[in-house]
């Protein structure tokens, strides 16, 4: 068994895992290029993310990262909500999601995350990317969507401003996204870019112009 503390704020407690699960409401965690502060939204106790306006690039390292969690094969839920900043700019779409098998130094990981405008956009286009998946660095959402149209993004209906629950099944090379309990993925990933045997750390990710939510994450490893 493994000791780990946790905090979110001035909150302290330490939990054990033994069944490799570990749950909200806080983890010893790293702003990395962005703001997050506590909140409580729609009812929920949340984090609230937003990403660091001198970050310009997209798909970029730009999450809360969890500390002293390992993670290659397992399962991550999370409940998401997004709304536009003030200051969005007219490409924003909401960008909300998880970052996973985040390495030491930030410097490579995977993701997938939603554009919850999209899913209701009149332009069908638009809609069937209303998900994507990255892999950081080499192959952010415009290298993918060159090379491989259609592979890594998908179609869900989902809204702005309201809670979705995100569930990643990861094994391997392989991650498949399910959103709000649906029984069958909204998108599956065959080739994660970083490998099979690739492991690290989550994040809670946005990007730009987005006010993120993140509550209720559970995290079952299964190594």
């Amino acid at each position: 068994m493994k000791s780990v503390f946790i905090f979110i704020g001035l909150t302290f407690q330490s939990i054990v895992l033994n069944a490799q699960q570990i749950r909200l409401p806080g983890y010893d965690v790293t702003a990395v290029n962005v703001y997050m502060s506590k909140a409580t939204i729609m009812g929920k106790k949340a984090i609230r993310v937003v990403k660091d306006s001198s970050v310009k690039a997209f798909d970029e390292p730009t999450f809360i990262r969890l500390n002293n969690v390992a993670f290659r094969n397992g399962i991550i839920e999370v409940k998401v909500l997004s709304r536009l900043l003030p200051n969005a700019p007219g490409m924003a779409r909401g960008f909300i999601g998880i970052a996973f098998r985040v390495n030491d130094s930030n410097s490579k990981f995977e993701s997938i995350y939603v554009r919850p405008i999209n899913a209701r956009s009149d332009d069908q286009v638009r809609r069937n990317h209303s998900i994507q998946y990255y892999s950081y660095p080499h192959y952010k959402f415009d290298t993918l969507r060159m090379i491989a149209p259609e592979r890594y993004e998908s179609y869900t209906d989902m809204e702005m401003n309201k809670w979705i629950l995100l569930r990643i099944e990861v094994r391997d090379s392989e991650a498949k996204l399910y959103i709000d309990k649906n029984a069958q993925p909204s998108l599956i990933v065959k080739d994660l870019k970083h490998g099979a045997n690739a492991s690290g750390s989550i994040g809670l990710w946005v990007d730009i112009g987005t006010e993120g939510y993140f509550a209720d994450l559970t995290i079952t490893n299964k190594d």
